[in-house]
């Protein structure tokens, strides 16, 4: 019975720490589990879900579209948006480790500074400022600001501008429900639901200004993204 290959870890004349490729293998498999909790917490993806969902609502639509078709859609616009962040990695990143020109922690800080620089054009200054002085860390250059106080920033901006977005895709299909609950009182139709008549109304008014075309463009259109989408 063949015995189970050792890990190894390789240590240099400077001190600099080389793993094995079977170790490396093993934390590549364990970090794919927090893959989601990456994409929720260092992407476009946010932003894009919640404003799908409250669009969902806004529409009074219940379960249409599902939950899995909006996933979808959010998942495939963040790929959209994130393509110039992520050819960005692979050439300089992916790339030079695969054709064995880097090791495996000069791959992983290449490939930091890419995701680093989109984060940072997203966050606001004030919500930087915030967690940084819980931190108690200063603020000097932005390419020096540290993970642990980037990635909860980026995702407080992220919820900001996302319910901001929202709150504007709010206001028509409100002031239609307002409406038509009024025509509703006026004409004595207490027992009948306003959702059921103002419902079809919603409906057309966003097939006929292109509803989906408009919230999708705005979506990408709000990131700030260097080599553009």
């Amino acid at each position: 019975m063949p015995g189970i290959p050792a890990f190894t870890v390789e240590t240099d004349a400077q001190g600099n720490q080389d793993y094995s490729l079977t170790l490396q293998i093993l934390l590549l498999m364990t970090g794919l589990t927090l893959l989601p909790a990456v994409l929720i917490a260092t992407t476009s993806f946010l932003r894009i879900i919640i404003v799908l969902s409250l669009l969902r609502q806004a529409l009074g639509t219940m379960q249409t579209p599902s939950s899995q078709v909006l996933i979808g859609l959010a998942l495939f616009l963040t790929l959209f948006i994130m393509a110039p962040v992520l050819d960005r990695i692979y050439e300089t990143a992916v790339e030079p480790y695969l054709e064995e020109q880097i090791d495996f922690k000069v791959a992983v800080e290449r490939a930091v500074v890419p995701m680093h620089q989109f984060m940072i054009q997203q966050t606001r200054e004030d919500d930087l400022a915030m967690f940084a002085e819980m931190a108690e860390v200063t603020l000097e250059l932005p390419e020096n600001v540290p993970l642990r106080v980037l990635v909860p920033a980026f995702m407080t901006s992220e919820l900001k501008t996302a319910f901001q977005i929202g709150f504007m895709i709010f206001i028509p299909f409100l002031i239609i429900d307002l409406v038509i609950s009024s025509l509703l009182m006026s004409m004595g139709m207490m027992m009948l639901s306003p959702m059921i008549i103002s419902l079809p109304f919603k409906l057309m008014l966003f097939v006929l200004i292109d509803g989906w075309a408009l919230v999708v463009g705005t979506l990408a259109n709000s990131f700030v993204v260097a080599g553009g989408i």
